[in-house]
């Protein structure tokens, strides 16, 4: 809500929101977090952004996640951010969760990416810069680099903590032995790895190939992106497919072939979530927070519904054993 162009947030925003401990920390997240991956950018409205954020927070959505690649351009959607923060949130830093992250190309020459300390300090120091903060609360190394020692990565997000200038660190995109490796390395050092933020939705399932119970050994959260498969799980396409979508506009993460090939699942599946009273987007997001290995499920929206509709998924995470089969079923 406003007052006197003022934003003040919902006064039971924290009775709409279940939160989970991460890993083996003190830290609770909820069980959604916003990403700004989209709609944050240069050529998005920043009107309803802001209303994005607003509705989030309003919900119990106090996690907000970034990348410094993020936008168009990279880095808007941090700049965005900032603004947004300075002229809505800042009486509510204490009750954020901002993340950022580093490891994909944002600048010319070899300084620009990847995961040298040179690249991970840098980007940091931009990445605080942008959105006007001292520190960012977690930190992600935001893809393996083969190239570059673990050891030097690890102490580059080990050195940021030790400075001040993130309070946890993280990483995205590892798969179960680099993932075992960079945490012995982080506690070695003191700083354990507070989060693993990987890819996990009901077509691409392969972090319960020996990453799930990785993390759960090692005291290490987790929260999943793209929930929703770029939208596939979602009743978007089940009638057609929509001119101003991704699959049609050929993304780079999803294409016509694609949604194609996989609609008789959808339709199947939306068939199980309707029987369970849940859209189909619901009953993706339910499925992955039925296992308490999961600490949150990271959404996008371009919509405040989209958010709201989320928010419901949260109500009900309990599947039976013939839902579970009849799911498994349809995703052999």
């Amino acid at each position: 809500m406003t007052k006197n162009n003022n934003y003040i947030a919902a006064e039971n925003r924290y009775q709409k929101m279940n939160y989970r401990r991460t890993g083996n920390s003190g830290l609770l997240l909820p069980e959604l977090s916003l990403g700004l991956w989209h709609n944050f950018g240069d050529n998005d409205n920043f009107k309803n952004a802001r209303n994005l954020l607003k509705c989030a927070f309003d919900n119990g959505i106090t996690h907000f996640d970034l990348a410094n690649n993020y936008g168009p351009s990279p880095g808007a959607a941090e700049e965005n951010f900032g603004k947004i923060l300075k002229k809505d949130f800042k009486n509510y830093r204490d009750e954020l969760i901002i993340s950022s992250k580093a490891g994909y190309g944002m600048w010319p020459g070899p300084y620009g990416d990847n995961g040298s300390k040179k690249y991970l300090i840098s980007s940091l120091d931009q990445s605080l810069r942008r959105m006007g903060l001292e520190y960012v609360d977690i930190f992600y190394h935001h893809r393996p680099d083969h190239e570059t020692p673990l050891e030097e990565t690890m102490s580059a997000l080990d050195l940021m903590v030790k400075q001040g200038k993130t309070l946890y660190v993280g990483i995205s995109n590892y798969h179960p032995k680099e993932a075992e490796k960079a945490f012995k390395i982080l506690k070695n050092l003191g700083t354990p790895c507070l989060i693993h933020q990987p890819k996990y939705n009901l077509f691409d399932r392969w972090i319960e190939d020996g990453l799930l119970n990785t993390l759960k050994k090692s005291g290490v959260g987790t929260i999943c992106f793209s929930p929703l498969a770029q939208g596939m799980l979602t009743d978007k396409y089940i009638n057609g497919l929509p001119k101003d979508s991704r699959a049609v506009k050929e993304s780079p993460f999803l294409n016509t072939d694609t949604v194609f090939e996989m609609l008789p699942k959808i339709k199947e599946l939306n068939e199980i979530a309707k029987n369970r009273n849940q859209s189909l987007a619901q009953m993706a997001i339910s499925w992955i927070l039925k296992d308490d290995r999961i600490t949150s499920v990271l959404i996008g929206a371009s919509k405040t519904e989209q958010i709201l509709d989320s928010v419901k998924a949260t109500e009900n995470t309990h599947f039976s054993e013939e839902e579970l089969m009849n799911i498994n079923t349809v995703l052999l």
